[in-house]
């Protein structure tokens, strides 16, 4: 299944894009191997910081593009649809395209790859007047 930036838009609530993005993956589970030096060549390339920056101001640095979720934190873009070694060999261009990334929090991050929901940051929800209940 091939996903986008374009249809992760059209969800409004950041439960609807996580269940999306969610990827179910094993924790430990070697995605890179030996080969782990592309990941780390690609992640400091030129042409990856300039579409990181362009990234995270689309989104406006929220957490899954939505207004409320402000990253206060480390930023990480995410790849909607998984890289692989040879992606990165054969410098697909899907690697850059902006439809292809999304920003996230790391616990965010780690839930859409593990498949985990409580791994998710958790956000209250507005005091309102006339609201007498702890949070």
């Amino acid at each position: 299944m091939i996903r986008s930036y374009r249809e992760v838009r059209a969800l409004e609530s950041f439960q609807e894009r996580y269940d999306y993005l969610k990827l179910g993956g094993q924790v430990g589970r070697s995605t890179f191997g030996f080969d782990r030096y592309l990941n780390q060549k690609f992640y400091t390339s030129r042409e990856w910081r300039q579409i990181r920056h362009f990234v995270i101001a689309r989104d406006e640095a929220c957490d899954l593009g939505i207004a409320g979720y402000e990253i206060y934190d480390k930023i990480l873009i995410h790849h909607i649809n998984p890289i692989a070694a040879d992606h990165i060999v054969h410098r697909d261009d899907w690697l850059l395209d902006p439809d292809n990334l999304i920003t996230t929090t790391h616990s965010t991050h780690n839930a859409i790859h593990y498949g985990d929901a409580t791994l998710l940051p958790s956000f209250h929800a507005p005091r309102s007047a006339g609201d007498t209940k702890l949070w």
